[in-house]
């Protein structure tokens, strides 16, 4: 080999080292702010089974989460949430959700069954630990129509006069009929639709109704194979940023299993976004909409 070829490689060999070390300098850091979990349950499987409250509490002081939406099937589990020195020990603000199940069999028909508007009822005059409850929910909506029923249009319309958020599971279609029993209700719409909903769809939603908020955990195409952010989900963050939230969405305990490495996945795609915008999805949305303030 030459003098030259051995300077050439000399020389491509440093630039390709200069250009790995500008890379690893290029990589978004991680969102290090304070997390609310907006989509969290405490279901009896995990309540009654190898998560009592000192595990799960733990396990969100680990993960920098200071606040949570707690809702349960049945409600015991939000209540036990609400009641636990453990939470205000860990520095976890519970904010509590009325669950409209007793038991599974409740997903089925409770947006026609008038007991689970008796339930509500008896809960809301009941209250927490933890002061009022703040909202209703989750719910799922596997047909859009049943969004029409009876218990849920009346649901729907106790949640906009008494000022509750509500956390709904289902389509566009079904958000649409929903805030058309309750136009100012405040709608937390879980997963930002099922079945993938269209971003273009999602925009349209959002513009047609100031009140409804994006939940974000389980969104396929929210991130690419890296964990990153995909491009058109941090455009349509830029165009809103304050109607995103994260949650867990620890509906089997598995979720439970794997909480920690869910935050720290959030935090990663969040480090993709300018730093106000991430504390606003990461924390500031969800807080402004109950009213918490920064934490400590």
């Amino acid at each position: 080999m030459s003098a030259a070829a051995r300077i050439a490689r000399r020389v491509a060999t440093a630039l390709g080292v200069l250009l790995a070390a500008c890379a690893v300098a290029a990589e978004p850091v991680p969102y290090a702010g304070p997390l609310f979990d907006a989509h969290l349950h405490y279901n009896v499987e995990a309540a009654s089974g190898p998560y009592p409250l000192a595990d799960v509490l733990g396990r969100m002081q680990r993960a920098g989460v200071r606040a949570i939406v707690a809702n349960s099937r049945p409600n015991d589990g939000t209540k036990a949430l609400a009641a636990s020195p453990l939470a205000r020990a860990a520095g976890v603000t519970v904010v509590p959700f009325i669950r409209l199940y007793r038991d599974r069999a409740d997903y089925d028909s409770w947006f026609r069954d008038p007991s689970i508007e008796a339930m509500v009822d008896a809960e809301l005059s009941a209250g927490t630990a933890a002061g009022p409850y703040r909202g209703l929910g989750e719910f799922h909506l596997y047909d859009s129509a049943n969004a029409d029923g009876p218990v849920a249009r009346r649901l729907m319309q106790l949640a906009e006069r008494r000022h509750l958020a509500v956390l709904a599971h289902a389509d566009d279609d079904a958000i649409v009929r929903l805030f058309a029993h309750a136009p100012g209700a405040r709608i937390i719409w879980a997963h930002t639709g099922i079945g993938g909903v269209p971003v273009a769809r999602v925009r349209a939603l959002l513009a047609a109704h100031p009140t409804l908020m994006g939940e974000l955990s389980y969104r396929p195409g929210l991130t690419d194979a890296q964990g990153r952010l995909a491009p058109a989900w941090k455009a349509l963050f830029a165009e809103f940023p304050d109607r995103f939230v994260i949650g867990s969405d620890t509906w089997i305990n598995a979720r439970w299993d794997a909480y920690e490495s869910l935050m720290t996945d959030a935090r990663r795609w969040l480090g993709d976004l300018d730093p106000e915008t991430a504390r606003r999805i990461g924390w500031g949305n969800a807080a402004a909409l109950f009213g918490l303030p920064d934490p400590r």
